[in-house]
């Protein structure tokens, strides 16, 4: 899920440079489908593991604090892809349909791009850490 986050942010910015519209488009294509397909179901996967890992060892959710803090940090990184991230690529898909075909990005459109950008890199701090912290369990902080 990591991977594909990281990854999908470099296809949209290095097809965004290009300024060719047909491969933004396309790019944009990618970023939406993979984003719904691996991220969703990569997010979900990893919230149904940890929950599954804590019940098998005894771990209290709201008790172990790597737990509650590898929580917070994936609700955090989840909210702003829902809140944020989501909104954005889905009125930039449906752009990318338009400018494929008449040969223009909008200025909206790279406004977005910007917007997209950074909160995806904002995001992608908080998501980091919640996986380090359910990975490590860094007890010796506590």
């Amino acid at each position: 899920m990591a991977g594909n986050v990281t990854v999908t942010a470099l296809w949209k910015v290095f097809a965004d440079r290009t300024s060719k519209t047909q491969i933004i488009a396309f790019a944009q294509w990618l970023v939406t489908v993979t984003d719904f397909s691996f991220t969703l179901l990569g997010g979900f996967l990893m919230v149904v593991g940890g929950y599954g890992a804590a019940f098998v060892g005894h771990w209290s959710l709201f008790g172990t604090p790597w737990i509650v803090l590898g929580q917070l940090m994936l609700a955090v990184a989840g909210g702003v892809w829902l809140g944020i991230l989501v909104p954005i690529q889905i009125r930039q898909a449906r752009a990318a349909q338009d400018f494929a075909v008449i040969g223009e990005v909008p200025p909206e459109y790279r406004k977005d791009s910007r917007t997209w950008l950074v909160w995806g890199l904002l995001s992608t701090v908080p998501l980091l850490a919640g996986l380090y912290w359910m990975v490590a369990k860094p007890t010796s902080y506590w």
